[in-house]
């Protein structure tokens, strides 16, 4: 079974997640080399991408990785949502020291996967993160290579969403409309 990272309660309609609570897992200050693990959690290789959008689970705030938020990445041997790197960068969340080690004794460089090896562990964990439609792994390729992918920074993201805010028309967008005559 694959190693789960940031499946928390919050992130989910389903209580119970395999991770808790993500206000268990803030912590004031990250791992020293926090910016390398970010970094290694966004080259993962992207298993099923979702077209929606979220906000950021403890400040309601959008955020970098708000598009596709709930899109699951792996590295072969963990596995967890596309947004899960803004938790670990903003809010420093605890990581397992397992996932710590194993990161680190890679170099923090993505790993290629091997499909057969792979399925079987992708097979038995996809239905407790409720993808269980998701199985078995269907691939038409045999190894999974890391392709280099433009990540935008905070402040790009940031200054994208102030723009994105002065462009809007002023008026009440909150307020309901007016029900339509039948």
């Amino acid at each position: 079974m694959l190693g789960l990272l940031g499946f928390y309660d919050e992130l989910d309609t389903r209580s119970g997640q395999p991770n808790g609570s993500i206000h268990d897992a803030v912590r004031p200050v990250g791992e020293p080399d926090e910016a390398d693990l970010v970094a290694y959690l966004d080259a993962g290789h992207v298993l099923i991408d979702v077209m929606e959008a979220g906000r950021d689970a403890i400040t309601g705030s959008p955020h970098r990785r708000s598009p596709g938020c709930s899109s699951l990445v792996t590295d072969g041997a963990w596995l967890w949502r596309k947004e899960f790197p803004h938790y670990l960068e903003t809010h420093h969340v605890s990581l397992p020291e397992r996932f710590l080690a194993h990161v680190r004794s890679v170099a923090y460089q993505m790993p290629a996967i091997t499909v057969a090896q792979f399925a079987p562990h992708y097979d038995e964990t996809m239905p407790l993160v409720g993808w269980a439609s998701a199985v078995p792994w269907q691939s038409t390729t045999t190894t999974l290579v890391p392709e280099p992918r433009a990540v935008v920074g905070n402040a790009e993201c940031d200054a994208t969403m102030l723009e994105q805010d002065r462009n809007r028309p002023h008026g009440s967008w909150g307020k309901q409309r007016k029900p339509r005559r039948a």
